[in-house]
């Protein structure tokens, strides 16, 4: 029900736009939320939006990355700006049925399949 794109191969410095296109329901009233997980390490929070556009980034993104979303298409997007090879890992977005914004993985009821961003140094 949700579909992740947009990841690919860029260098450090460069911008990627992620995509989470959701059907099957509107997730219009739903907080939508962009984790990743590196190899080796945990899944990570990276930005939430609530179901009225307040917006939590993590401090490692903050400045860098932005969420939006357009709920006339059912899409969340992740505008990832001066990427650093830090932030290669595979991205997952999420959906809560809750309204808030929300930075823990257990608030989010349904999960897409990753997309994978890998940045070159």
């Amino acid at each position: 029900q949700l579909q992740a794109s947009g990841g690919g191969l860029v260098q450090a410095g460069g911008s990627l736009r992620l995509s989470c296109a959701a059907s099957g329901r509107t997730f219009i009233s739903y907080a939508m939320g962009w984790f990743r997980q590196a190899p080796g390490k945990e899944r990570e929070f990276v930005v939430a939006i609530s179901s009225r556009g307040v917006k939590s980034y993590a401090d490692s993104v903050r400045g860098r990355f932005t969420i939006s979303r357009v709920d006339t298409k059912n899409t969340v997007y992740l505008q990832m700006n001066s990427l650093k090879p830090e932030d290669t890992a595979v991205y997952y977005c999420a959906a809560s049925r809750g309204s808030g914004v929300y930075t823990r993985r257990g608030s989010y009821d349904y999960w897409g399949q990753g997309t994978k961003v890998t940045v070159s140094s």
